[in-house]
């Protein structure tokens, strides 16, 4: 593997017609969901990785409920290194298996992330070793920017606005960063969460960053209980409208695409899927928050946490 090519694929960003025949203008989606580690996370990780492994880095260290831990083992094993994912015993058991066929070494601890990557910070100490925090860092921040770069030169003109699914921030703020980069500065980025995986809306309430007490949501991968400094920070610099979609809205959006575009994605990524199908756009528009909308950019972020079976499940439970 040639340690200076980037580890992530260029994803196509596509025209949806049943989306934008449901929001009635044109919605294009990055699809995120076809990286090979299943989510948008190796962009970052991968870029963290890589500078790390650069610099003599002898091995990685992640705690993650599942895509940046995926990401990073996936990483590690294309640039030679043996990687340590922690686990919170809420992450189901086929990711844990798919990270051992990336070659890592998952260890299980805690409940939340939070409590896994407290642990991963104990063993992570040596010098030698690379802590990979999946989404409060510069190189990981800096990684998700290309994907807004790819998409700049794969649609027809500049969207009106972008929606993108919010967990601890590291998406919103490469993606914030990078329309900095390619002169979308001005345009609107919509942060969609479910409600009870839903730190930085109430952070942004609240008027400082904080932490929510438990994750309630069925969107576990957008279970981080505090929002990165830097991700509070650039929304109150830049247009963000924070928005909030319930569980069921997310899993119905993940219905819903997979019919529509016969891809699975798990629910965190369902909540900006949501602002769609939902018609939350439409709704912010009526309220003001949003101006003329000629075509939206929607981050189909992806999600390895998620499987037919999982999604049935899901049907049921919510009565969709």
């Amino acid at each position: 593997m040639d340690i200076q090519r980037p580890l992530h694929i260029v994803t196509p960003t596509i025209h949806s017609t049943p989306l934008s025949k449901c929001a009635g203008f044109p919605v294009y989606l990055k699809l995120e969901n076809l990286q090979v580690p299943g989510s948008f996370k190796i962009r970052g990780v991968g870029n963290l990785c890589q500078k790390a492994a650069q610099k003599g880095c002898k091995r990685v260290v992640c705690a993650s409920g599942g895509n940046g831990g995926l990401a990073a083992a996936y990483a590690a094993r294309l640039l030679k290194l043996p990687a340590t994912i922690v686990l919170p015993t809420t992450t189901p058991a086929f990711v844990a298996e798919k990270l051992r066929d990336q070659d890592a070494t998952v260890e299980i601890h805690g409940s939340v992330w939070d409590e896994a990557n407290q642990f991963a910070l104990k063993i992570a100490q040596d010098p030698d070793c690379l802590y990979v925090h999946p989404f409060d860092h510069p190189d990981v921040w800096e990684g998700h920017e290309s994907l807004v770069e790819e998409a700049k030169e794969q649609l027809p003109s500049p969207p009106d606005v972008v929606v993108a699914s919010v967990g601890g921030g590291g998406l919103l703020c490469g993606v914030i960063q990078g329309m900095q980069k390619v002169g979308w500065g001005h345009i609107p980025v919509v942060a969609m969460e479910t409600v009870g995986a839903d730190c930085l809306n109430v952070s942004l309430r609240e008027d400082k960053v904080t932490t929510i007490p438990a994750i309630t949501s069925v969107a576990k991968c957008l279970g981080a209980l505090t929002p990165c400094t830097q991700v509070f920070d650039l929304c109150k610099k830049y247009t963000v409208v924070s928005q909030l979609c319930t569980d069921k809205q997310a899993i119905d959006a993940c219905l819903k695409f997979a019919d529509d575009h016969r891809q699975l994605v798990e629910p965190a990524c369902g909540a900006s899927l949501a602002a769609v199908y939902s018609g939350i756009l439409k709704d912010l528009q009526t309220r003001g928050k949003l101006g003329q909308i000629k075509s939206v950019l929607v981050v189909v972020c992806g999600g390895s946490g998620v499987t037919l079976d999982a999604l049935n499940k899901w049907k049921i439970d919510f009565e969709l």
